[in-house]
């Protein structure tokens, strides 16, 4: 049979396929390793649609391309920050799902990307921070200072006792540090890492303790945060800035609380001690779980010493009674004495 008689009898629609991912996760107490396989579905799925995601990464790599292409031709341009932003999140989004297919290929879906499932609020505040810094640069230039319109490239050389330039520095580190701890913290969890919050512990799910871990608990929010606060410094843009700072400090705060109950329900004593030891993403946070620590420890002990306590009171209590029988019973006796004498 010739392969065109061979091609035309194959479906044009295939049917699911599922692959095998297999990881082995070495334990911190120096035992075997736990090797666990996840089933991946690699035709088909809409979720993991190949032209999907090329589309996106396309897109997004374009995105990029653009925003660096402006920054190195114009560099004094007034709009340099708007490209700056740009670049920084196309490629922010590219590495969440290019990390996350290297590192954790069964959850290598289209919303690996993140590009939609942040929620409108998401969109809402990146939209914000380009108005802003489009209303500094051509609507209102005059009324912002004067380091708004400094050129990229002076934050590499900036000028001696001026700091103007150092903004430009303090927002480039912080968006570094940022993007460089995310991508540490989902590298070295792997599979253990999720983009969603999980309400149930799922096979071969460890507790990640090392590398990054062993400082930072939440270690891609704290580089989510940081990322965020340093995209504004570099905009220029005052109001998005604290807006940013207020939103994503109370944004991980909550979603930290509910994350860390199930993470003890999954791990118990474990979980509580390792907690006790590491920074949440910021030292206030960290700050408020040194004193709720200390305040469930606290509790604890007050709720061992109530039952304590309260069986120390009623043996004095039966001692006590056993003391006051004992009198009457030597009362008694001698009053039957003295009335046998008498007689």
């Amino acid at each position: 049979m010739d392969s065109t008689s061979s091609a035309s009898s194959v479906d044009a629609s295939p049917s699911y396929q599922e692959a095998t991912w297999t990881e082995a996760t070495p334990q911190a107490d120096g035992d075997e390793s736990v090797v666990t396989s996840y089933p991946v579905k690699t035709i088909n799925d809409p979720k993991r649609s190949s032209a999907a995601i090329s589309i996106r990464a396309f897109l997004l790599g374009l995105a990029f391309g653009v925003s660096l292409t402006h920054l190195l031709q114009r560099p004094s341009s007034p709009v340099w920050r708007a490209s700056c932003f740009l670049g920084a999140l196309s490629a922010f989004h590219f590495l969440e799902f290019y990390i996350t297919a290297l590192y954790n290929p069964p959850a290598a879906t289209i919303s690996a990307f993140l590009l939609t499932s942040n929620g409108y609020a998401y969109n809402i505040a990146h939209t914000l921070a380009l108005f802003e810094c489009t209303l500094r640069n051509y609507i209102a230039p005059t009324y912002f200072p004067e380091w708004t319109y400094l050129r990229p490239l002076d934050a590499l050389l900036p000028a001696e006792g001026s700091a103007r330039s150092m903004w430009l520095v303090v927002g480039f580190g912080m968006l570094f540090v940022g993007q460089v701890t995310r991508t540490l913290a989902m590298r070295h969890a792997g599979t253990n890492f999720n983009h969603l919050i999980q309400f149930r512990k799922k096979a071969g799910h460890v507790l990640v303790t090392d590398g990054i871990y062993r400082w930072l608990r939440h270690p891609s929010y704290f580089g989510f945060f940081w990322w965020g606060l340093g995209t504004q410094v570099i905009m220029g843009n005052t109001v998005c800035l604290m807006g940013y700072a207020v939103v994503l400090w109370r944004f991980f705060r909550h979603r930290i609380e509910k994350e860390e109950n199930l993470l003890i329900g999954f791990f118990g004593t474990d979980y509580v001690r390792y907690r006790d030891r590491t920074m949440a993403y910021d030292p206030i946070l960290h700050e408020q779980d040194v004193g709720r620590a200390e305040a469930a420890r606290t509790t604890f002990r007050a709720t061992l010493q109530v039952p304590a306590g309260a069986l120390l009171l009623a043996r004095q209590t039966r001692r006590s009674h056993s003391r006051i029988k004992a009198c009457s019973v030597e009362i008694a006796s001698k009053g039957d004495d003295t009335a046998r004498q008498k007689s």
